[in-house]
């Protein structure tokens, strides 16, 4: 069957839906069946799934000219998503096709959800196409006689690649495409991804630097007009004090007409402490949409989830309360409106939230913008800018991972066993290990078999035999088990189902939040207020409670920073304050008299100007310094100046920081002039700095124990026997201390700094900020009192710190009464 006749086929597919392909599905298709490899960049709900499905199914067809009558079983391509949340979709997708074209092709699924009956199943039989997460195929690659599995698989698409790419999923992803290259020599490797900055390097990774496959590869990028329409909701009356998180709820009356003038919204929230907060709020304020108004987050059980996806689908729910748990390719096609609640921080993630509405070829996206305090319009006008101008986040991917690595050799080694020369000449290939050294390569094979230099007298360490042959192989069942229960490189603290007392599972959640419980606190998760009973090995028992309660269950991570181009938009935006107004946004128009307030306290920075203001209170000494570079940046710029200040003289502070600022208080005044006249904000010494001033070792060792899991020096524990947070770090401590002492040439004692400074602390940002800093004017501003700008870093310490009995929110209120007053 010629290429012509395979187009016709899907052309007349389309021309049955009542649809037409787009140019860059075609241009897929072409690609594809002509053996190429490649990125294809296509917006949200523009069909890029079927741009991948049907070539995959089309080059079968031309494999097997009777493939109506005959059917060779096995697995024939790979579609790798980020999440399971989407995997029903795809799965329904690819079956549409597989069906509709008359195929015998079967679809399957295996993730974190699947059954193990339906796993035993696939052991037995995999199906023709399998949609799969990275962590499902790590297991695969686990198995033994994996590359039987594998021979005949014509392709692996790696899905939302932007998701993936700058994180360790996606370093799992480098390393598994490595040997499915060396496996299937007729292999084609795809991403796709919606919105990302750095294409063609996003490509590199995913091919890997100077191979064949990126040699013979295309970039196709979608020219798909997508209209997104951004609402902003000013509220009517707006305080000149506007503090953290106060005018998120008291907007809620301004959304609610927006849910009810619209078949279904989706509100997103940032965190999921905020999605239970809304949910709950709506409720209480408005009893009439219970049963028209779901949740949606990644702690809830599957089964909800699913329900919750169904009942959109259905159109049967007005509104769903979500965090990035629907950010991604789920097909939604009722979604009329999209509410995002807060500054998302970033381009990349408003744009993928704002497709959710809309989400067909050609439909208009609509999402509103409702900040939840004054200053967040300033970014409801700076995402305004990067909508027209189409401006998106690079995606900065690792290098020298060397605990995914260790984890991937493992992997091999507990299947058949692997061959070092083979395996190395795969692995220095990709990206990520693109500098790997023979040297190198040797120690972490040392490692696996001997337990690094200074563990060599311990057993435990020492996972892998060498054969006669020179083949390294796991022969330990213990090993070769542990290893499988720990495969995947998401770390964070120990999840523990919630159940109710008879049984019913509900969701889970992260042990540091019930820690704090005792037996009789209400709380709210997934909806519903609980009573919490016990902790019964792994599992909280709860009860049903019509207590009321302000307790919202929490979970660690969940603050969000100003990506580095959505810091760069934000200060365009502030400075446009000074424009005429004919050519400020009427968001900044909005916040004119905030504006005019911070003038006749301080000023609102120009851009050749960068501001620090100085006051006192009751509290102490406040020196509060706007760089506006997001919260991680502001963590590291005020420790860095916070020690450099107390070289100068000795002097003690509490730090406070959000996306615009830092605070430093102390109990007695700094003398700023010392500070502008000696440079402290110099990239000199910075990196030898930033060490002593944020006790690097001490979150090194912290960041060690992701890398001491990852690695499998450090075990986690059997299913429902998992080992507590605690006692994970201390294990992970002792080690990193003996490194330290003994061995600090150690590869993973070395990454644990690297990542600390690179990733967590992102250095590189913090010295171009500083760089920046340096070639302005440094306007010090000894104010009376707390300006508008310093209002909401002052609230939100208050509101972390409790510094007295009285409610936080009565104290702000008050606070800002005696502000206002002249």
């Amino acid at each position: 069957m010629t290429r012509e006749e395979l187009y016709r086929i899907a052309e007349t597919w389309f021309q049955q839906q009542n649809w037409k392909p787009f140019k860059f599905q075609k241009e897929t298709w072409k690609a594809f069946l002509q053996g190429k490899h490649g990125l294809l960049n296509a917006p949200t709900g523009s069909g890029k799934t079927y741009a991948l499905w049907f070539p995959i199914v089309l080059n079968y067809i031309k494999k097997n000219p009777d493939y109506k009558t005959k059917h060779k079983k096995g697995l024939k391509a790979v579609w790798i998503t980020p999440l399971r949340a989407l995997s029903e979709e795809i799965r329904q997708s690819a079956e549409r096709v597989t069906i509709d074209l008359d195929t015998q092709m079967t679809v399957g699924i295996r993730t974190g959800d699947t059954s193990a009956k339906a796993r035993l199943a696939m052991k037995k039989q995999m199906p023709d196409l399998l949609i799969t997460t990275p962590e499902s195929l790590q297991l695969l690659l686990a198995s033994k006689g994996y590359d039987k599995i594998f021979k005949d698989c014509t392709a692996i698409v790696v899905d939302e690649w932007h998701e993936l790419l700058g994180t360790k999923r996606g370093v799992q992803m480098e390393l598994a495409i490595s040997r499915l290259k060396s496996i299937s020599k007729q292999l084609r490797i795809w991403g796709i991804s919606a919105t990302i900055g750095n294409l063609d390097q996003a490509r590199n990774v995913l091919l890997g630097p100077q191979t064949k496959a990126l040699e013979n590869s295309v970039m196709i990028k979608a020219n798909v007009k997508k209209k997104i329409t951004v609402k902003s909701i000013i509220p009517k009356k707006m305080e000149t004090f506007p503090w953290r998180g106060h005018l998120g709820l008291r907007l809620l009356e301004d959304v609610i007409p927006i849910i009810k003038n619209s078949k279904t919204t989706l509100l997103f929230t940032n965190t999921r402490s905020q999605c239970e907060i809304w949910f709950q709020k709506i409720l209480e304020k408005h009893p009439e949409l219970a049963g028209e108004i779901a949740m949606h987050h990644g702690s809830i059980n599957k089964e909800t989830r699913s329900w919750v996806e169904q009942a959109i689908r259905n159109e049967s729910l007005k509104a769903v309360v979500c965090t990035s748990s629907l950010d991604l390719g789920v097909d939604f096609a009722p979604v009329e409106t999209v509410v995002q609640i807060g500054g998302p921080k970033g381009v990349a993630r408003f744009l993928q939230r704002a497709g959710r509405s809309g989400h067909r070829p050609g439909k208009e996206s609509v999402i509103y913008f409702m900040p939840t305090h004054a200053i967040e319009l300033i970014e409801a006008s700076a995402l305004q800018k990067a909508v027209k101008q189409n401006t998106v986040e690079d995606r900065i991917p690792y290098l020298n991972s060397w605990d995914v690595l260790l984890q991937y050799m493992t992997t091999l080694a507990i299947s058949d066993g692997f061959y070092p020369d083979e395996i190395y000449k795969e692995v220095s290939q990709t990206f990520c290990y693109q500098t790997l050294t023979k040297d190198q390569w040797q120690w972490l094979l040392n490692f696996l078999v001997m337990g690094s230099q200074s563990l060599q007298s311990y057993d435990e360490y020492k996972k892998l035999t060498i054969e006669e042959d020179g083949k390294f192989k796991v022969n330990d069942r213990g090993v070769a088990m542990r290893h499988r229960f720990q495969i995947g490189t998401i770390v964070g603290d120990t999840n523990l189902t919630v159940r109710y007392q008879k049984g019913g599972y509900i969701g889970s959640i992260e042990e540091f939040f019930i820690s704090k419980l005792n037996r009789g606190d209400v709380f709210t998760f997934a909806g519903r207020n609980l009573e919490f009973i016990r902790i019964k090995g792994m599992q909280v028992h709860v009860r049903n409670s019509t207590k009321k309660t302000n307790r919202i269950s929490s979970w660690m991570g969940s603050r969000l920073t100003l990506s580095a181009q959505m810091s760069e938009l934000l200060r365009v935006e502030l400075y446009s304050s000074y424009n005429d107004k004919k050519d400020q946004s009427k968001e900044i128009r909005s916040l004119a008299h905030i504006f005019e307030r911070q003038r006749r306290e301080s000023i609102v920075p120009k851009p050749n100007e960068f501001l620090i203001e100085t006051f006192k209170t009751r509290e102490g000494y406040h020196h509060i310094f706007y760089p506006f570079e997001g919260r991680f940046v502001h963590e590291a710029m005020g420790s860095l100046l916070g020690y450099r200040i107390s070289l100068l003289s000795p002097i003690t502070f509490s730090l406070a920081f959000n996306d615009y600022g830092f605070e430093l208080l102390s109990d007695k005044p700094i003398n700023m002039q010392q500070v502008i006249d000696n440079d402290l904000f110099t990239t000199d010494y910075l990196l030898d700095d930033l060490q002593k001033s944020l006790n690097a070792t001490e979150m090194a060792r912290r960041k060690f124990r992701d890398i001491a899991i990852i690695s499998g020096m450090v075990f986690t524990g059997y299913p429902n026997k998992a080992i507590k947070m605690k006692h994970l770090q201390s294990n992970s401590q002792l080690l990193f201390e003996v490194f330290r002492d003994y061995e600090p040439e150690n590869l993973l004692f070395q990454q644990a700094f690297t990542e600390t400074f690179q990733h967590q602390l992102e250095e590189g940002r913090l010295r171009l900020s500083m760089l920046r800093i340096a070639t302005q004017e440094i306007v010090w501003k000894q104010c009376q009192k707390a300006t508008p700008f310093s209002f909401p870093l002052i609230t939100d310490r208050l509101s972390r710190e409790k510094l007295s009995s009285e409610k936080w929110e009565d104290r702000i209120k008050r606070m800002a009464a005696l502000l206002m007053k002249k």
